[in-house]
């Protein structure tokens, strides 16, 4: 049984995380250790760095019949990466069988970063199950697996589902294994209300942006409506000045669209060009081809910061604003479902519920009451102590 030792960051103290795939006996044992403490946040148990006793930890480990393995890589909170846990070399022959599910999925036409998604949670499945042929794996392995991934990896429930996606379609293509598709739990999808820049954020953000290039891609996200992945493959050929449209061919689920190109981009899309020169794609890696969605990431979140936004934005959150935008200025719904690509009239309601004006009208019974028995005074200072 392996252990793996891992210097991470909690409650400002440098620690030592004690990383195992679970066994009972194991983790009593550990339990018994003075010093040994347990993170619920974290789901891991851990020991000061510092811990005079951290050495004498190691050797406990050893007297106990157990090995361990050091991984110095500094944990940030949040969902953490398999790259920091260290599983089981996989065999040749899951190899073999992962590559052939991988082409099996590119055969399905799936998009590259699914088959990348899908492809890559049955590796790390088939790691984790080392001990066992693929033909002997069933749905019990497969829950066992999830719910390290959650307790261990802090997966979100979005990717819950995308592992589950990735287990039916596998379940499919090797019939051999006894994993039934149907008995894989499948959460549902958190409701979650977008996060929506207000108009004059947007304004400050876009004036605080002094890089041409960075500017353009945050005006490109905001002013169409795009996708991080429709603008990064947008190509030169895309835009239509005399209709005043971009012609999206790379749109989710392979669907096409025409969205409107604003007027008011267009010196800032001549300026872009002129300075840039792009060959195929209008934002272009600086050595060509396709730009790195990381690094629009990047730097939206440095110029959010620089703009004094305390939300949590992303280059979707531009196309929320978009979105909510276009609605509140009494854009009809059917129209905006059209320019945002969306197959279900269902997906574009979600702005319905961040731009009710009626709910916005609505006055809090305290303002009434306190204008109503206290006229004269200046309510503010009844809540100051």
């Amino acid at each position: 049984m392996n252990i793996t030792l891992e210097t991470i960051s909690h409650k400002d103290k440098r620690c030592v995380a004690i990383r195992f795939f679970y066994n009972f006996d194991l983790k009593e044992y550990i339990k018994k250790y003075p010093g040994v403490r347990w993170s619920k946040r974290l789901a891991v148990f851990y020991i000061l760095r510092n811990d005079p006793g951290l050495n004498a930890f190691k050797e406990y480990i050893k007297q106990g019949g157990y090995r361990y393995s050091i991984n110095k890589a500094t944990e940030k909170r949040g969902r953490k990466s398999l790259d920091k846990v260290v599983l089981p070399i996989i065999s040749a022959k899951k190899i073999h069988i992962a590559n052939e599910y991988r082409s099996f999925l590119q055969g399905k036409r799936f998009s590259e970063n699914t088959v990348k998604v899908y492809s890559g949670f049955i590796v790390d499945f088939l790691r984790y199950t080392d001990h066992k042929p693929c033909d002997d794996l069933n749905a019990e392995d497969v829950r066992l697996f999830i719910q390290w991934t959650i307790g261990t990896l802090n997966y979100s429930v979005s990717t819950h589902r995308q592992i589950v996606s990735g287990f039916r379609h596998f379940a499919h293509f090797y019939p051999s294994c006894s994993i039934d598709p149907e008995k894989i739990f499948m959460p549902k999808k958190d409701r979650k209300l977008p996060v929506v820049l207000s108009k004059q954020e947007i304004l400050i953000l876009l004036q605080v942006t002094k890089n041409l290039k960075h500017r353009t891609v945050i005006a490109m996200l905001y002013g169409c409506g795009l996708r991080i992945g429709e603008l990064i493959h947008l190509e030169l050929c895309c835009f239509d000045f005399n209709r005043k449209q971009l012609h999206i061919k790379n749109g989710k689920g392979r669907k096409e669209r025409y969205v409107t190109l604003p007027e008011s981009m267009y010196p800032l899309i001549k300026n872009y060009y002129a300075t840039y020169r792009p060959k195929q794609y209008f934002i272009e890696n600086p050595k060509g081809g396709v730009y790195n969605s990381g690094s629009v990431r990047a730097f939206l979140k440095q110029m959010c910061k620089l703009a004094g936004i305390t939300k949590v934005v992303t280059p979707h959150s531009l196309r929320h604003s978009y979105a909510t935008h276009l609605l509140e200025t009494g854009t009809d719904i059917r129209h905006i479902q059209e320019l945002l690509g969306h197959s279900r009239p269902e997906t574009t309601m979600i702005y319905t519920h961040v731009t009710r004006h009626d709910l916005q009208e609505i006055r809090s019974p305290l303002d009434t009451i306190l204008e109503e028995r206290l006229p004269d005074i200046n309510h503010s200072k009844l809540f100051i102590s």
